[in-house]
């Protein structure tokens, strides 16, 4: 039997207006290898082009290297065009829905006369012949005049289009909101009446969305200092989250959501209006189609602005001003994902232009207009994502570091336990009882043997508890911001104190006291989860030495009892407590043992022990001594790791890798990134809304690229020591680039020379 592995992908889609297209052409492939993913589990097969090329390379994995790997993408966070793109991705992967119809809406649709209000447009062909010498200068700026950029055939079109554009009226928006949000909801119809496929996730696995949006006006948060006491501070970024909550839904939320939060996350400032709710109200009443959601959403996403009653009034524009790289969204996104094979995680963060950049070096010291420009639009735009990267590589290192310590450690807990029972132990029957006996002895030896080091421990463990049930009962609450947060954990806290829990020391046996034991049997979810990822990680360790046959029931006891702790700390888990948790301004104590009624861990402890011990029996000698160890021996080396864990678990318990798709590192057909390929960074990245040949030459190569990059992101994913063989990669490429231009051919009829060169170039 092969042993298995989940290539989870977070995408991170930054904005790049116009290359909305070309990202179209990236999240149609990360869209196509996730189908293929799902048909090849399924043991389906899927439909040709490069989705069969993706299923073909998942079977050669297996059967070249016994390893079963499925590909899933679960967290999405986006910002304008990135957005835009992630909203429906999202929706694809959530339903089952087809973004095939999308491309001939992104081919048809994306062009400055369906985009430009009417109201806008220019009266007649004379309005401001005099600026249209302005047209020309922009196409200067730009690099490259028009002749040298397009084929003949399409030189007229960008430069109709461009006249009329520089010619609709001035210092208002060209672009129409309500048009585009029109637009929007089309697609989305369009999604839902074709043909629709099976969720791209396995059951229990949330698929996570999240889409920046900017605040113009702003809001009031409180923020708390030593004096004074409070201030209030305007904020101006905005996360709208949607989250299918690990179950098959007809739509991720109702489609006037989802297209709100993609048209306030595109509206670039100065080529469309802001986006309002009276808006969506207008759209949504035009086409008959209610929203009974919209309280329940208006609160949600915009809190502070409901609870003032002035949802309506709130003014959004492009979620990129402020956060083109949402990041730190995706990476919070990651708090206790299910898990049940072994993972490695990937962020991929997609960049249409990464060298679009002001160069500075070339122009000299900037001008008036240039230097305005560049503070209220470039820089904010092209912030490094230095911080992002350090914050993700922080953590890697933690769980590096800690994966070091236990390993530095384990001889030594090894031996503690062998004398603690006795060699002979780990030839012995587990039965459900006796390892139930095994693990209190053990958790009592490694509290004795770590001495006054365990009050501190201890303390800093219940914390950490104290914070579970404080994030827990905040989510379930759904009462938004830090105060409410504060209050609920400072109730809880004088709960648990009142139940005489915390107290810990020498004079206790075992140096922890009843009161403290009994409540970290109820609560302490955190212990069990850090256990059993434990118990997965030296599994994993361990299992190239062995047959698969030896270890597979072992595996699947771990993973399926982390699932069901897992499951017990989602929110939706315990929503019958929410009107309790809104009720809760005084004592907690009756909340607290609602809560642990709800948690049930007495039940889950023994399911997981009665599933543990059957596997371990049925493992062999060999597999069941390091197992029982391990399991056994947590004990010490939490005591050891919790304080690195700064008082959590760590999640998915896997160092994170970062990839990056992006012109630039697609060089399998053609080097010189972005502009030896594309057309939309032209006339400061607005270039594909002047053209289809434009938008088909982006699209076709967001789907190149996306190939080329989406395989070395596979197969990379092969553990050390196996490769494939030399030149294999490059067979596969080819294939998926034959592949894709077989397929796009027949759509793509104003570049029929692009394609004809390009199947030159790959051979």
């Amino acid at each position: 039997m092969n042993r298995e592995k989940e290539l989870r992908l977070a995408l991170v889609c930054y904005g790049g207006i116009s290359l909305a297209v070309y990202m179209h052409g990236i999240t149609k492939e990360i869209w196509r290898l996730a189908r293929a993913s799902c048909a090849f589990h399924e043991g389906r097969t899927p439909a040709g082009g490069s989705q069969g090329v993706y299923r073909a390379l998942l079977q050669e994995i297996e059967d070249d290297h016994q390893l079963k790997l499925r590909v899933l993408v679960d967290i999405i966070a986006g910002a304008s065009a990135g957005g835009i793109n992630g909203v429906f991705l999202a929706q694809a992967i959530a339903t089952g829905q087809s973004l095939e119809p999308l491309t001939d809406l992104w081919l048809d649709s994306a062009d400055i006369e369906e985009l430009i209000d009417p109201d806008q447009a220019p009266a007649t062909r004379f309005s401001k012949v005099w600026a249209l010498p302005l047209a020309w200068m922009a196409q200067r700026r730009s690099g490259d005049p028009v002749d040298q950029l397009v084929e003949p055939g399409a030189r007229d079109e960008v430069r109709a289009k461009l006249s009329k554009f520089v010619r609709s009226r001035w210092f208002e928006p060209p672009f129409g909101g309500k048009r585009f949000l029109n637009l929007v909801l089309d697609a989305f119809d369009a999604m839902a009446t074709a043909p629709r496929g099976p969720r791209l996730l396995p059951k229990g696995q949330p698929l996570d969305l999240f889409v920046t949006v900017t605040d113009f006006t702003g809001h009031p948060e409180r923020l708390a200092l030593h004096s004074p006491r409070e201030v209030i501070e305007t904020e101006h970024r905005l996360i709208f989250p949607f989250s299918d909550h690990g179950v098959l839904q007809e739509t991720l939320a109702h489609i006037g959501e989802l297209a709100f939060a993609a048209r306030a996350t595109s509206s670039f400032p100065g080529a469309f209006p802001p986006v309002t709710v009276g808006e969506l109200d207008i759209v949504l009443a035009d086409r008959d189609l209610p929203w009974p959601e919209r309280e329940a959403f208006l609160k949600k996403m915009l809190p502070r602005h409901h609870a003032v009653g002035a949802a309506e009034k709130a003014v959004l524009i492009d979620g990129s001003v402020l956060v083109n790289a949402p990041f730190r969204p995706a990476i919070e996104a990651l708090r206790e994902r299910p898990a049940r094979r072994q993972v490695d995680r990937r962020f991929i963060y997609i960049d249409p232009s990464p060298g679009g950049k002001m160069d500075m070096a070339k122009t000299g010291v900037p001008g008036f207009f240039q230097t305005i420009i560049g503070a209220i639009s470039e820089l904010p735009r092209q912030q490094p994502i230095r911080d992002n990267l350090e914050a993700i590589a922080e953590r890697s290192q933690r769980i590096e570091r800690m994966a070091e310590i236990i390993a530095g450690i384990r001889p030594e807990v090894e031996t503690q336990v062998e004398a603690l029972f006795g060699y002979t132990l780990f030839l012995d029957h587990p039965t459900v009882a006796r390892l139930a006996n095994w693990r209190k002895r053990a958790q009592a030896a490694a509290a004795s043997k770590a001495g006054y080091g365990y009050a501190a421990y201890g303390h800093l463990k219940m914390a950490g508890v104290i914070e579970t049930i404080t994030q827990l009962l905040y989510s379930v609450g759904g009462e938004q911001g830090p105060r409410r947060w504060a209050q609920i954990e400072g109730l809880i806290s004088a709960a648990v104190k009142a139940q005489g829990s915390g107290m810990m020391g020498p004079t206790f046996s075992g140096g922890t006291s009843p009161e403290t034991i009994a409540f970290l049997r109820s609560y302490d979810i955190g212990f069990r989860i850090r256990r059993l990822r434990l118990m997965a990680r030296r599994l994993t360790d361990i299992e190239i030495k062995y047959d698969e046959a030896d270890i597979v029931g072992l595996r699947g006891a771990i993973y399926d009892s982390l699932a069901r702790y897992l499951d017990a700390k989602r929110t939706e888990t315990h929503i019958a407590l929410r009107r309790d948790v809104r009720a809760l301004r005084g004592d907690a104590s009756t909340l607290l043992d609602a809560l642990g009624a709800s948690l049930d861990l007495k039940t889950l402890d023994d399911e997981t022990e009665a599933r543990l011990a059957t596997a371990l029996c049925a493992a062999g000698r060999d597999v069941r001594r390091p197992m029982l160890l391990t399991y056994l021996g947590f004990p010490y080396f939490d005591v050891a790791t919790l304080p690195l864990l700064q008082g959590e678990g760590l999640d998915e318990f896997d160092a994170i890798k970062v990839d990056r798709i992006a012109p630039d590192d697609a060089t399998a057909i053609r080097s010189g990134g972005a502009e030896a390929t594309l057309k939309g960074i032209q006339f400061a990245s607005f270039g594909a809304f002047f053209s289809r040949t434009y938008r088909e030459n982006d699209y076709l190569w967001g789907r190149l690229h996306g190939a080329d990059r989406l395989i070395d992101i596979v197969v990379s994913t092969l553990p050390a020591g196996m490769r494939m063989k030399p030149g294999r990669v490059a067979q596969i490429k080819r294939a998926a680039f034959i592949a894709i231009l077989d397929e796009e051919a027949p759509r793509l009829t104003m570049i029929g020379s692009l394609i004809d060169s390009l199947r030159r170039e790959i051979g």
